[in-house]
């Protein structure tokens, strides 16, 4: 047998075997926009899989039938949570402004996780800042860091 067979067969077994994108263990909330971004990312990579299939790259079939496997498992477990109808405190889908010891003002908009994108103004639900602020109201501090924030505004 060959040096460059068994190779071949190597590069084969790694891209079947690609691990699995890990499952929060998080309830898998969700605003409409987060089930709607869910729903195209499962169509826009079924599509890539079937492309796959039919150039019968084995590579991409793996890659897409990974991703595939997470995004339907996103799409089976998400809980639509609809946009809060007061603004008196802080809740899921709230946009929420803040001010730091150091002046910053900064406003998100807490969501899902899959959804979640700082950089764009959007929180997760679980993430450390999202939970300090879930049920505050506007005048409360929360704790950032090493420092403190107050809630300025809620929408």
């Amino acid at each position: 047998m060959s040096r460059a067979f068994v190779k071949e067969q190597d590069d084969a077994q790694s891209v079947e075997e690609l691990p699995d994108r890990l499952i929060s263990p998080h309830p898998n909330f969700v605003t409409a926009e987060g089930l709607a971004q869910i729903e195209a990312e499962v169509a826009r990579l079924s599509q890539a899989h079937a492309a796959a299939v039919a150039a019968a790259d084995r590579a991409a079939q793996a890659a897409a039938a990974r991703d595939l496997r997470y995004w339907t498992s996103r799409q089976a477990t998400a809980q639509l949570v609809a946009p809060p109808q007061d603004a008196k405190a802080v809740h899921f889908g709230s946009t929420v402004t803040v001010e730091r010891e150091d002046g910053r003002r900064q406003t998100f908009r807490i969501v899902g996780e899959d959804e979640a994108d700082p950089a764009k103004g959007t929180l997760s639900h679980v993430s450390p800042l999202a939970r300090a602020l879930i049920g505050k109201a506007v005048g409360d501090t929360v704790r950032v860091g090493n420092g403190e924030a107050e809630v300025l505004e809620v929408r």
